[in-house]
Parts: C-alpha cells; sequence; structure tokens
C-alpha cells in the first residue's frame, strides 16, 4: 500500500513534470530558473505533509547551512522565505512545497466577482508577458482547484496516519526555526 508521503512525492513529480512541460512548450515566455528567487521574498505556510517533508529536508543540510536557515528564520525583519539562501537558490529545494513547485506557471483559478465565481488564469508577471493567458493551450494551464483538492487528500491521510488534526498548516520561518527533534510524524 502506498503511503501518503509516497503519494505526495508521486504528485510532486507530476507538478514538475507539468513545469517541464510548460517550459519546453512555451520556451521564453516562462522565464523560471536557479535563482530567481522574486517568488521567494514573501512568508507563507505549508500542509502538515509538506512540513514533515521540509523537516526531513532541513534535517539532512549540513550542520552550518542549518544554522544560517534558523538564523534568517529568527530575523524579526526578514520578509524572505528562510530557506532562501544568500546564492538566491533554496536549501530544501528536494522538498519545495507545491506552492513553490507551481509558481510561475499559468495557473486558473475562481475569482469572486459580483457574486459569481468565475474561472481565472494568472502567472508570474515575469512570465507570459505580452501573451493573452486566456488564449493558452488549456492542457498547459494548472487547475487549482484540483491541486488543492488532491493536496488536502493526501495532507488529511498523512494526518490521520500520524494521528495529527486535519487542516493544519505551519509556517516556513516556525519549521525553518525549529529545533533539530521537531516531528510531525
Amino acid at each position: 500500500m502506498t503511503t501518503p508521503r509516497e503519494r505526495l512525492n508521486e504528485l510532486f513529480l507530476k507538478v514538475d513534470t507539468f513545469f517541464a512541460r510548460a517550459q519546453g512548450k512555451y520556451g521564453e515566455a516562462i522565464t523560471c530558473r536557479a535563482g530567481c528567487d522574486d517568488c521567494c521574498r514573501r512568508r507563507f505556510s505549508v500542509t502538515t505533509i509538506e512540513a514533515a517533508a521540509i523537516e526531513e529536508a532541513l534535517d539532512r543540510l549540513p550542520a552550518e547551512e542549518r544554522r544560517r536557515v534558523a538564523a534568517r528564520a529568527a530575523d524579526p525583519e526578514g520578509t524572505v522565505c528562510p530557506a532562501l539562501g544568500e546564492d538566491g537558490r533554496c536549501a530544501v529545494y528536494e522538498a519545495r512545497p507545491t506552492i513553490c513547485r507551481t509558481h510561475g506557471l499559468p495557473i486558473r483559478f475562481a475569482e469572486q466577482k459580483a457574486g459569481r465565481s468565475l474561472p481565472v488564469v494568472d502567472a508570474c508577471p515575469k512570465n507570459f508577458v505580452g501573451r493573452d493567458l486566456e488564449a493558452l493551450e488549456p492542457t498547459s494551464v494548472l487547475d487549482q482547484a484540483t491541486l488543492s483538492t488532491v493536496l488536502v487528500a493526501l495532507d488529511a491521510a498523512h494526518a490521520d496516519a500520524a494521528g495529527l488534526p486535519r487542516g493544519q498548516r505551519f509556517d516556513m520561518t516556525d519549521l525553518c526555526a525549529a529545533s533539530p527533534n521537531f516531528s510531525l510524524d
């Protein structure tokens, strides 16, 4: 039987494959690359199952790098993700959460306007410059509701298996500042 964490890794692989396919199709229209960190310049939270994967990645970091991440997390003036290093790279890249894996892609989501829920397609403002996002091929647009539904289901299964409350979220700053003994499994 496949565990929720194994299924999360499968989801990550599918999202990464989707991203690579979109990058292959649209080439220079997607400017995401190593060292581009505009999307990391904010603080955010993650699901319990993603937090567990990030925790493991943090635990695998060399002690000095772990201390640098914790110091960035402890900075009360900090406005960037504490996993973002001085070189513009993510310290936990292999375990980065879904929000990080999808940023830059054209994403379809529902927006409330005049009491109605209308589909909107959006992407990083650095990507698809001068293109009508609504005109992109539908197979190249990630549906946020579907992705969120899958992630919430995996998170619920993980929480149930670990005896944790469902729907809990963890701030990346708190995860990065936590002691190595912190455990979400």
